[in-house]
């Protein structure tokens, strides 16, 4: 990853708070335990791992992780896959843990018998950023986690599948395809995808990319245009989906993805090279995207003058809405993010924590969306930087412009007026700015009720410079073309930020710097010419050569060996993802069921929140699941995992004969609706005497809803 030492010559608007540098919790250490040696080590966003050299006469290697304040008893084993071999080392990434300390046993079994093991100092393992739009509780899903809790840890129940250049044809997955539960073995990631599009498998699922895997190995999974195609049945069908790289080089090389018609969507830790026209595209009908930690390089030339470095890097439109993209690295990006094409009404986008690393436009370019822009660093921008058109409003805060020529422009007024033609004449949307660090622009006109020393324009400026975050534009700041107003979408919405956790605009740079991109930076490292790149648009020859010839370090997945010991049950919560799944056979769809399960009355229809999520043949559900709204014991069940009762919240089902609905919650909610009638929750228990027929459960009193049974 690029070092670099700020350079500061003019400062146009800056509001210096206190230097508070967060890092990522990471360390190297040396471990040896008679002949294994931990070389390297380190805690990351929900992740950590372990390198050590190879044992010589090592048939095979284990490796356990649990949290360092556990008893030995507590260690669990992770996946096979998650062992990799490389020329020199051996490496093992935990994923799937919650915040905490940790620590990794590396286990070697030897030729003659017997093994020998090191362990790791304690890691210090950080949680995601889950912030912005994806995670607003007024969006659908409340969520753009994909197959993980908040917390970090795998959803009950997930199927994990790992792809690596040798799986991605043959890896197999049963997908339940009908509402009668039937279930179809689909074959290659591109299959299985396919049959999920279906809509009735909704099952959490994990798409661990290991490794460079590319279009050819991923040959009949793509589709015509070279996609990997994620996509619903209709809008913002739920899939609770996660496509995540594994360690510190996991590439799409090659290809591209497209997300269409999802919702709850996440895709995190990869590098993306030479994808075709563009990297990750959220076209049409998608709810709930979060977009983050992904290291986005060239794409492949397109056939248009504009594309030698490929077209739109993430790319969202045609209807997309809640999404988040954080924490990116865009290298070199000709056109970083086009947000809006044709939509008819208002949607919502965050960007914050990305590096901009000498790309050129489109950060982001914006029609129509109410759009959230802050933390990002802006680093030697040739063309410009957040760019407004056809009614948008773009909240721009605490951003840092370094050598950006243009930080922030609107359609045919200020600096566009004066002949850059930037954005093909189409109408304006308005930009509120406020406390961004700006250095070395070339033109950016204020307008403002109270400016100071900033030029001022009021009918033809770049951006409205609020004097306090939460200050409401006047509506007589408008475009010039078109007469939008800012319609002040920031104070008025839910922006899934917590105020507290904006960084302070002296420290992004180093912050960005240190946590954008993947794991550790990635284990792809370019340096910039400043003198040269900053200005320059054109395709950088010799990075393209170098992304052209990348190739992988490693040699191969698995770690070729069996635990010699049972592995005991931690005695802790969360848990790291740690149940072994075969290469080519994924985890069982369902969670094991509690050890004390009653039996229920004959006839009954039974759903546990806990053990099935929202999957089932006879109920229609309908919301987003929570496993952090507490335990609920009843009839000897262990319950953790209810359904939200929200606004967005529905449960259908036919009865076929007069029956009794009980319904158990926890200790919130006192009324539930059934059939549009409010019936109370008495000590946690609702029970409704229910006709034959169709019906349907729906919020009253917000709630959390365990179990259901119908008899």
């Amino acid at each position: 990853m690029k070092k670099r030492v700020a350079k500061v010559t003019s400062i146009v608007v800056l509001f210096s708070l206190a230097l508070s540098l967060i890092v990522g919790g990471w360390t190297n250490t040396v471990v040896h335990a008679a002949g294994l040696a931990v070389t390297g080590s380190g805690g990351w966003n929900e992740t950590a791992y372990v390198e050590w050299s190879p044992v010589s006469n090592a048939t095979g290697y284990n490796v356990y992780v649990k949290l360092a304040s556990a008893a030995d008893s507590g260690y669990q084993q992770i996946n096979n896959e998650l062992i990799r071999k490389y020329p020199s080392y051996w490496r093992a990434d935990a994923v799937g843990l919650a915040a905490g300390n940790y620590v990794m046993k590396v286990e070697a079994t030897l030729s003659g018998g017997g093994t020998v093991s090191a362990v790791s100092n304690p890691l210090s393992v950080t949680s995601y950023d889950r912030s912005g739009f994806a995670f607003s509780t007024s969006s659908q899903y409340g969520t753009g986690s994909g197959a993980y809790n908040e917390n970090g840890t795998l959803k009950n129940g997930a199927q994990v599948l790992y792809i690596t250049s040798q799986t991605a044809q043959t890896i197999t997955l049963g997908v339940k395809i009908n509402s009668s539960g039937a279930v179809q073995t689909g074959v290659g990631l591109g299959g299985i995808l396919a049959l999920r599009q279906k809509g009735y498998d909704t099952t959490p699922l994990a798409i661990r990319i290991i490794g460079k895997v590319t279009a050819a190995d991923l040959s009949g999974q793509l589709n015509s245009s070279g996609y990997l195609e994620v996509k619903g049945k209709n809008n913002y069908s739920e899939m609770n989906i996660t496509i995540e790289g594994i360690g510190n080089d996991a590439y799409a090389y090659g290809w591209g993805m497209l997300l269409r018609y999802v919702g709850n969507v996440e895709v995190r830790n990869l590098g993306v090279m030479l994808f075709p026209d563009d990297g990750i595209s959220m076209d049409s009908g998608n709810m709930n995207v979060w977009v983050h930690n992904n290291d986005i390089f060239y794409g492949a030339a397109g056939g248009d003058a504009d594309q030698a470095k490929g077209d739109g890097s993430t790319d969202l439109k045609n209807g997309s809405n809640y999404i988040t993209i954080s924490y990116n690295h865009y290298w070199d990006s000709g056109k970083s993010s086009l947000v809006g094409l044709s939509e008819p009404a208002e949607f919502f986008v965050t960007f914050h924590h990305n590096w901009f690393d000498h790309s050129d436009s489109r950060h982001p370019r914006i029609r129509v969306a109410s759009v959230h822009i802050y933390n990002n660093f802006f680093d030697g921008i040739s063309k410009y930087g957040v760019g407004v058109t056809t009614g948008a409003s773009a909240f721009v805060e605490s951003n840092y412009f370094r050598h950006a020529k243009f930080p922030m422009m609107i359609s045919l007024q200020g600096t566009d007026a004066l002949g850059e033609g930037t954005f093909s004449g189409e109408n304006g949307g308005v930009i509120k700015a406020y406390n961004n660090l700006i250095v070395e622009a070339s033109s950016l006109i204020y307008a403002n009720s109270n400016t100071g020393t900033a030029p001022a324009n009021v009918t033809s400026f770049d951006a409205y410079l609020a004097s306090s975050r939460n200050e409401t534009v006047p509506s007589s700041y408008k475009a010039l073309k078109g007469g939008t107003a800012y319609n002040n979408f920031d104070t008025s919405v839910n922006t899934g930020v917590n105020v507290s956790n904006i960084d302070n605009v002296s420290n992004v740079e180093q912050i960005v710097m240190a946590k954008a991109g993947r794991l550790n930076g990635g284990d792809f490292t370019w340096e910039f010419n400043d003198s040269v790149d900053d200005v320059s648009y054109a395709l950088n020859t010799a990075l393209m050569s170098a992304i052209r010839s990348y190739t992988t370090g490693l040699v191969s997945v698995g770690g070729n060996s069996n635990p010699t010991n049972p592995t005991p049950t931690p005695s802790v919560t969360p848990t790291p993802t740690v149940t072994p799944v075969p290469t080519a056979t994924p985890a069982p769809t369902a969670t094991p069921a509690p050890t004390t399960t009653p039996v229920p009355t004959a006839g009954a229809t039974v759903h546990n929140f806990t053990t099935d999520g929202t999957t089932s043949s006879f109920f229609n559900i309908q919301g987003n699941l929570s496993t952090s709204k507490g335990t609920v014991a009843y009839q000897g069940l262990t319950l953790t995992q209810c359904l939200k009762i929200e606004s967005v919240t529905s449960i259908q089902f036919t009865a076929a004969k007069a029956s009794t609905l009980t319904l158990v919650f926890n200790t919130e909610g006192s009324k539930i609706k059934v059939d549009g009638t409010s019936y109370p929750i008495t000590n946690g228990i609702a029970t409704v005497s229910l006709a034959a027929g169709a019906h349907t459960i729906t919020k009253d009193s917000t709630a959390n809803l365990y179990y259901m049974k119908l008899e």
